[in-house]
C-alpha cells in the first residue's frame, strides 16, 4: 500500500502523483486531484478500467466516470455533498438525457454547479467529469 499523500509546504496535497495511469498503461503526467485551503479540485475521469475504456455506451460509461470521481473524493476524505461544480464533456450531444439520469443518480440530493459541452474524447470514451468540492478545513 501507498504512503498517504502529504501537504507541501504550501499547504497543497496531491493525491494519485505516482502513478495514474490512461489508455494502454500509459503513465499520466498528472495529479488525480490537488487539495488545497479546503478545496479539491478532481481531474477529468474517463470511463477505464485496467487501461481500457469501458464499453457499453453511454450509461454505463457515465456510471463508471461518476464512481471514480467518487472514490478520488473519498480517497481525500470529501463525499458528493462537497461537491460545488462539475464539468462534464459528452462525445455526443445526444446522450445529454442519458446522462443526466446517471448525474441525478449520485447527486440528485446535493446538485453541484455544472457545465456540459460536446467535445472529441479518447477513443471510444463518451463523457469525461471531473470537480471542484469545498469543505471547511
Amino acid at each position: 500500500m501507498s504512503k498517504a499523500p502529504t501537504s507541501d509546504s504550501n499547504g497543497i496535497t496531491r493525491y494519485g502523483v505516482a502513478g495514474g495511469t490512461g489508455q494502454g498503461g500509459t503513465h499520466m503526467p498528472f495529479a488525480r486531484a490537488v487539495a488545497a485551503g479546503g478545496w479539491l479540485f478532481v481531474s477529468g475521469q474517463v470511463p477505464m478500467e485496467d487501461g481500457e475504456v469501458v464499453a457499453g455506451g453511454i450509461v454505463p460509461q457515465s456510471h463508471k466516470a461518476i464512481q471514480q470521481v467518487l472514490a478520488i473524493l473519498a480517497e481525500a476524505g470529501y463525499g458528493p455533498e462537497h461537491v460545488v461544480r462539475c464539468g462534464v464533456w459528452l462525445d455526443d450531444a445526444r446522450d445529454f438525457a442519458s446522462f443526466n439520469k446517471v448525474f441525478k443518480s449520485y447527486f440528485g440530493d446535493n446538485p453541484p454547479a455544472r457545465a456540459c459541452v460536446e467535445s472529441r474524447l479518447v477513443v471510444d470514451a463518451k463523457v469525461e467529469v471531473d470537480c471542484v468540492a469545498y469543505k471547511q478545513p
